[in-house]
C-alpha cells in the first residue's frame, strides 16, 4: 500500500535533516533524540521501524541493524511549525548504544531554591520540575510514573541481579502468577484487618501488575483512560 506523505507540511534544514525525538509509547520516557531526512523517514513509515540518517558516517543507519534492538513505529507526529518530530516507539531493547534504555540517563544539577523562587515569582524564568513530588504533594501518583519507567528500563537493559529482569526473562506465565500470588496476600491481609500488612502485600500487587502491563506492551495511560470513561 502506497502511502503519502505530506511533505509540504514538513521543514527540513538546509543538510536535509529534521530532529526526530523517540519517545517509548508505553512508558512516554524520551528515549534519544536522532536525525531523519526524506529516505530514511520513508523507510521509517515504510517498514514500521526506525531509520535514522547519521551525520558522523553521513549515511543512513536502521536502529537495532546490529544489535537487534530495533524500535517498532506506533505513531509520528510533527511540530506546529514542522521542523521537528516525535516518534513513538515500542523498543525491542536499550535504545542507547551505552546498552541504557534512554540516552538520557544523565542529570545536570537544579538549584531547587532558585526553582522555589521561579514559581513563586512569574516574571522569573521557569525552572525544571523535580522528578518526583513529596508525599502529600500536588502530584500524589508521580511514583507511579517512575515505577513505569523503571520497570521498562529493566526490561530494556535486563541488570544482572534485578527481581525485575527474573520477571521479564522468566516470562508471561512466571508474571501471571506473581500477579494471581498479590492478589490472594492482598485479600489475606484485608482479611487480617491489618492495615500495615494492607499497605505492603498492596504495593507488591501495583508493582507486578505494572510488570504484567509492561509485558503486555500496555501503557497505564490507557488503564487510567478507561477508569476515566466509566466515571
Amino acid at each position: 500500500m502506497s502511502i503519502t506523505i505530506p511533505w509540504e507540511k514538513l521543514t527540513f534544514s538546509e543538510q536535509g535533516l529534521i530532529p526526530a525525538i523517540v519517545q517509548d509509547a508505553v512508558s512516554k520516557e524520551v528515549l534519544s533524540l536522532a536525525y531523519m531526512n526524506r529516505e530514511s523517514l520513508q523507510k521509517t513509515i515504510e517498514t514500521g521501524e526506525t531509520w535514522f540518517w547519521s551525520r558522523s558516517r553521513q549515511e543512513l543507519w536502521h536502529k537495532g541493524a546490529t544489535s537487534g534492538h530495533t524500535q517498532r513505529v506506533c505513531a509520528i507526529r510533527y511540530d506546529c511549525d514542522g521542523d521537528a518530530l516525535l516518534v513513538e516507539v515500542v523498543p525491542n531493547g536499550p535504545a542507547c548504544h551505552n546498552g541504557t534504555y534512554s540516552c538520557f540517563s544523565e542529570t545536570l544539577p537544579v538549584d531547587a531554591g532558585q526553582a522555589g523562587e521561579a514559581a513563586a515569582d512569574p516574571a522569573a524564568a521557569p525552572a525544571a520540575e523535580p522528578a518526583a513530588a513529596p508525599a502529600g504533594g500536588s502530584d500524589r501518583y508521580a511514583i507511579l510514573n517512575e515505577l513505569e519507567a523503571l520497570i521498562a528500563a529493566r526490561e530494556a537493559e535486563r541488570p544482572e541481579g534485578s527481581y525485575t529482569t527474573y520477571l521479564f526473562d522468566k516470562g508471561l506465565d512466571k508474571i501471571l502468577k506473581k500477579v494471581g500470588e498479590e492478589a490472594a496476600e492482598v485479600i489475606i491481609a484485608a482479611k487480617n484487618r491489618s492495615h500495615a500488612e494492607l499497605r505492603y502485600e498492596a504495593a507488591d500487587l501495583l508493582f507486578h501488575l505494572l510488570v504484567l502491563l509492561r509485558e503486555q506492551k500496555l501503557p497505564l495511560d490507557e488503564v487510567l483512560q478507561e477508569l476515566r470513561s466509566r466515571r
